[in-house]
């Protein structure tokens, strides 16, 4: 149920939720002290009277638009603009459409039409999190000055734009004033995750979701050349109102990295200085209580954007928007940032292009699966704000507290570039036909993938994985495993209708972390293969027992084993049943597919 002001009441200036009686939870967030803001950037609001304002703009930039309205608006403007189109990439759980808006100099409808100039392509993305929304408003102002508002009608010479205002579009219907209580605006917003309950962005490998399922197909049918994922962050106090962040040059795509530090950062970073914003890297502090302890630099696996789009070599930036600044600038700076980036890939996407190309070329051996901290900590000029320690009687004990007066602290930054896990690459993955929700999800991503149609007999490593360890509670909708994978070399044979997934393809990198159980976003770590960790066979006493005996007198070797077993081993010569399993895993009885990874690797050819 959508909820507004009016369904409130107003108790003494404090706002009670509907259903709250007087006495109950008052609702008003103890936010911390708010600093004076007056940014050039907002000369660039139109003013509320002008015909082509945005709801944001006519609402005094302290609210947002409803999906309604925003598809109303944005209707009317393609209507006047011959540069826009808006398609629709899918329906969500419940129904909404899923718009998209292309801005193009030709007025381009389609992929091919868009990519027959040769322009090169930003696609930005608001609202992945609905409660995050500043991207929504700071587009619509953006796609109304690129076109009927004339001011920045050239930028689309040298690029081109594709804007999903909302992605999480049931998440946005599910507005309120109390979405987020640390968050300053808009005055109604969404929700973090969708009518399911899923959060998007840890949507990206496995996809559950059809919003994310529709921006993976709208990547592989509209081919952008950068990618700009727009939230807004929370967690601590600090100067910056606007952050953004991709994974380094030691990540996936290192020469993409490198345009992204030389190009884009440098550019947006004066853009939005020069307009009064206060622009910063994207970091997670090591001790929230304690900013001098320093930061952490992230790199994100596949199931956020920005490690997605590592991972398929696709220049991805996540910007984070503080909270705690106020909605205008947030806005504001989200507008600069859009604008700058659009700037930078006019005037240098045929280099972005070129460092594109020579990572998708690369084909590195060993796979690195995971990150972690690593190296010697470099330092970082951090713009933060004061905080103290203050007792909470509601806590019972010291909490932390922001001052509101800026400090600058010179604190370490350590980075997530060392590999956390490997694996050796294969030639290729072989997948039976009995896992077609597996080839499913791989062909979603556009991953190319060889059905066999006819049975295969094959040498072929295998895992078989040890320790399997399933989370106590789910986690987006599923059953989180963990086990550690032991290669054996087989001779195996594959069905027809098995298939042959090749890394020698531009998204082979994205196929090893999605079918490598060692990898934290593999398919198999999300729980996608539960079912060959389940025992389905077993031996009873009375047949084992006397056949353990034969075992024995048969083979001596397998005796001595057997009494060296039991010495090492107290519970194992104390527990009957136990003892017997060990004589049944010997036998040929025993269910040799047990905990054996069913998906397959083809090793490369020694030639």
């Amino acid at each position: 149920m959508n909820r507004s002001p009016a369904s409130a009441v107003v108790l003494a200036g404090v706002l009670l939720g509907p259903g709250m009686a007087q006495g109950q939870m008052p609702v008003e967030a103890a936010l911390p002290p708010l600093e004076r803001w007056q940014g050039s950037s907002l000369e660039l609001a139109a003013p509320p009277d002008d015909p082509w304002a945005t709801p944001f703009e006519r609402g005094g930039m302290v609210r947002t638009p409803s999906y309604d309205e925003t598809v109303a608006w944005l209707e009317r403007l393609v209507a006047a603009a011959p540069e826009l189109r808006m398609v629709s990439l899918g329906n969500s759980p419940e129904g909404r459409p899923i718009q998209m808006v292309i801005a193009s100099r030709q007025g381009a409808a389609t992929p091919e039409e868009l990519h027959a100039a040769g322009r090169p392509v930003l696609l930005a993305q608001a609202g992945i999190h609905s409660g995050e929304i500043d991207g929504k408003d700071a587009g619509m102002m953006l796609l109304r000055d690129l076109t009927v508002g004339g001011r920045l009608d050239s930028l689309l010479d040298e690029a081109s734009l594709l804007f999903v205002p909302i992605l999480s579009v049931d998440a946005h219907e599910r507005s309120s004033p109390w979405g987020r209580i640390n968050q300053r605006g808009p005055a109604e917003m969404g929700w973090r995750t969708n009518a399911r309950n899923l959060n998007l962005n840890r949507d990206y490998a496995k996809l559950d979701t059809p919003e994310v399922r529709a921006i993976v197909a709208a990547i592989e049918r509209w081919r952008p050349d950068l990618y700009l994922d727009l939230h807004v962050t929370d967690g601590m106090d600090f100067q910056y109102d606007i952050t953004w962040g991709f994974n380094g040059r030691h990540g996936w795509s290192p020469a993409i990295a490198g345009w992204l530090a030389d190009r884009l950062t440098p550019a947006a970073t004066e853009a939005l200085s020069a307009m009064g914003h206060t622009p910063g890297p994207l970091f997670f502090p090591l001790d929230r209580n304690d900013q001098s302890q320093g930061v952490v630099e992230w790199t994100g696996s596949p199931r956020f954007s920005n490690g997605y789009g590592d991972a398929r070599h696709l220049a991805t930036i996540v910007v984070e928007n503080h909270s705690l600044k106020p909605y205008r600038r947030r806005v504001l700076g989200t507008y600069v940032l859009l604008e700058s980036a659009l700037g930078s890939l006019g005037e240098h996407g045929a280099e972005l292009r070129r460092a594109a190309a020579a990572d998708r070329a690369t084909r590195p051996d060993p796979l690195t699966l995971a990150w972690r901290v690593g190296g010697e900590p470099g330092r970082l000029s951090l713009a933060g704000i004061e905080q103290r320690q203050v007792e909470s009687a509601a806590a019972g004990a010291p909490v932390t507290q922001w001052t509101g007066k800026p400090v600058t602290l010179d604190v370490p930054k350590v980075v997530m570039s060392e590999p956390a896990a490997t694996a050796v690459a294969p030639a290729a993955y072989w997948i039976p036909p009995g896992w077609p929700e597996v080839v499913e999800r791989l062909a979603a991503h556009g991953i190319q993938i060889e059905p066999i149609g006819e049975e295969r007999e094959l040498d072929v490593e295998v895992y078989r994985v040890a320790g399997a360890e399933l989370a106590t509670e789910p986690f987006e909708g599923h059953v989180r495993v963990t086990a550690e994978p032991v290669l054996e070399n087989r001779r195996q044979r594959f069905p027809a209708g098995s298939v042959r997934v090749s890394l020698d393809q531009p998204l082979g990198l994205l196929t090893a972390l999605l079918l490598e159980p060692a990898s934290p976003d593999s398919l198999f770590q999300w729980g996608f293969f539960l079912e060959v960790l389940q025992r389905t066979e077993y031996a009873e006493p009375y047949v084992m027992a006397p056949t353990a005996e034969r075992m024995l007198a048969a083979d001596p070797e397998l005796a001595a084993e057997f009494r060296r077993a039991l010495e090492a081993d107290a519970e194992l010569a104390g527990d009957p049943r136990a003892r017997l399993e060990w004589f049944y895993r010997r036998t040929p009885w025993f269910d040799g597919r047990w905990n054996l990874y069913p998906v397959a690797r083809e090793p490369v050819s020694a030639d």
